[in-house]
């Protein structure tokens, strides 16, 4: 793929558009956590600082195509300003007077911020009149929200018709690294993929077997690989129904060299609740009252000599419960291994998708991994090898 570089652009005096993820969480109308307002810095330092007038687009929730008062980005504006340490200007709408006479009161290097896109129905319906409405804002369209580039909107996907578009430093960054992950890796590549259902997660996969070197499976969707190979996995969560569907992965993975690691033995307890008395059991040892809850010590040792013979890991999934101990063990252990490896340059590790962000945060070690995207449903179709049209609206 290939893309307009941002750092050449002819920004001074120019309206940038940038798309950003400011879909935070929100309590009392008050910013609970600003990461994804921290990701959006380095864009708008850079765009400002080269005289750019900055002009931020986003959406907030599932107001579809109403004013829904709760569901205003407005609360945002304040916590902003701290952080760039600039006043931010307001618009109450994102197209039409309002908007545009916010963006022509711009000076260079100003920035501002427009309602939430959903408030209009023409958003999510990608349609191309609401899209040339905010290009007409505009002289130049940055995209800087990988996170919602897996959606053909007006703003990710329509917008780039009438406005020269690139990539923004975050999304420039994301991009790169999922290249070195799945795009053009270091070989041998080890993947893990972990979490409750195979059903939710068919198409990864499907298609993991086909490009890795190597593939553990971990979570409640190794029960299903478990029973489908003849293992009792007692009172554990298992979708029995897709039985065949897991033989057939594996068959698939076969064909294509790739080696699937499932686990070599358990961590089981009769009832999933902070503390339970947990046992290890090897396969087949599962009583019937028994539920399956992490990665046996073997799985796991396992799983670190083969980070320790491999040169990129990417990983979506925990291991096992790891949000209740003592059923993290497996996840920290190996997610301590990975980022070890990864610190000291011996392995490229990219991870995504929530419950594995919240699983390394738990870990204490997401600073330490090459790159880890917190774009959740973008992250994972772009592991199924999906098509994201904000990414590829981007191409030239």
């Amino acid at each position: 793929m290939s893309f307009r570089n941002l750092e050449t652009a002819e920004l001074k005096g120019k309206r940038a558009l940038v798309r950003v993820d400011f879909n935070v969480p929100m309590d009392d109308g008050r910013v609970t956590d600003d990461t994804r307002l921290r990701a959006a810095l380095p864009t708008i330092h850079f765009l400002s600082e080269k005289g750019a007038k900055v002009v931020l687009l986003a959406h907030f929730d599932r107001p579809k195509g109403k004013r829904v008062p709760e569901m205003s980005l407005r609360p945002i504006v304040e916590p902003l300003s701290k952080l760039i340490e600039q006043p931010v200007a307001w618009a109450d709408d994102c197209v039409g007077p309002e908007a545009r006479k916010v963006v022509m009161g711009l000076e260079d290097g100003g920035v501002a911020l427009l309602e939430n896109l959903r408030y209009h129905a023409g958003e999510e319906a990608n349609d191309g009149k609401f899209a040339q409405e905010l290009a007409s804002l505009g002289d130049l369209y940055v995209d800087d929200a990988f996170s919602a580039s897996h959606r053909a909107h007006a703003s990710t996907e329509a917008i780039t018709h009438f406005l020269p578009a690139y990539p923004g430093l975050a999304m420039q960054l994301e991009l790169e690294a999922l290249d070195a992950a799945l795009g053009n890796p270091q070989r041998p590549v080890l993947g893990i993929v972990g979490g409750s259902k195979v059903s939710t997660k068919l198409d990864l996969l499907m298609n993991l077997v086909t490009k890795l070197d190597k593939l553990a499976i971990g979570g409640g969707m190794a029960n299903t690989f478990l029973y489908a190979q003849g293992h009792d996995v007692g009172a554990s969560y298992c979708e029995k129904d897709l039985a065949e569907t897991a033989r057939e992965i594996i068959r698939t993975a076969g064909r294509n060299n790739c080696k699937l690691f499932l686990p070599l033995d358990i961590v089981v307890a009769e009832k999933m609740v902070p503390g339970a008395p947990a046992r290890v059991r090897g396969l087949g040892e599962v009583d019937e009252d028994e539920r399956i809850l992490d990665a046996g010590p073997e799985t796991v040792a396992r799983l670190k000599r083969a980070m320790d013979n491999s040169a990129t890991l990417i990983w979506n999934g925990p291991l096992g419960v790891f949000e209740m101990p003592p059923f993290d063990k497996g996840t920290v252990e190996a997610a301590r291994h990975a980022a070890e490896r990864a610190k000291a340059g011996k392995l490229v590790a990219v991870a995504g998708g929530g419950d594995t962000v919240a699983a390394l945060n738990a870990a204490g070690v997401t600073g330490e991994f090459t790159f880890v995207s917190t774009a959740g449903g973008a992250f994972l179709e772009w592991m199924e090898g999906k098509t994201l049209p904000g990414v590829a609206a981007l191409q030239i």
